[in-house]
């Protein structure tokens, strides 16, 4: 299975956040630290809003935060938010495919196996898992910091 650009960047917003947990992150800085533009990273922050992963502050000094602690945001909570579809054949979405085997077809069963050991492995995986080497995100991503690392760490 292939994920989404979208959810590729909805992780990475993120593990952002992870990395800035003293501060809110803004758009601008995380469109600029990834190379892509601001107004794909606001689509994308809609579901994760929805899905209460990330928590928005409006205002001069706003930005986005992570809305629970990164320990508790699993891989598997973002791709459920930000996929459209798990359906790794044209079979998984339409029962009258063209297929004579739509029935009594063990790869259909096989291709769900492998989707439910994906998505398994997946739910394993948290952001905190994902920003464990946080001081090297933040330097590779030129996340801001207004104190010392050793202090930002506590």
């Amino acid at each position: 299975m292939r994920v989404t650009k979208q959810t590729n960047y909805a992780v990475r917003i993120l593990m952002y956040c992870a990395a800035n947990p003293m501060e809110l992150s803004r758009v601008p800085e995380i469109a600029k630290a990834y190379g892509v533009s601001e107004l794909f990273l606001f689509k994308i922050l809609k579901p994760l809003v929805r899905a209460r992963l990330i928590e928005t502050v409006r205002g001069r000094n706003g930005g986005i935060k992570l809305a629970r602690p990164a320990e508790e945001i699993t891989l598997f909570d973002v791709v459920r938010e930000t996929e459209d579809s798990f359906a790794m054949a044209e079979c998984f979405e339409n029962e009258s495919a063209d297929c004579p085997l739509v029935d009594s077809c063990a790869l259909n069963t096989a291709w769900r196996d492998a989707l439910n050991a994906f998505l398994m492995s997946l739910s394993k995986h948290t952001i905190a898992d994902l920003s464990a080497s946080r001081f090297d995100i933040v330097g590779r991503l030129g996340i801001p910091t207004e104190q010392p690392l050793a202090a930002a760490a506590r």
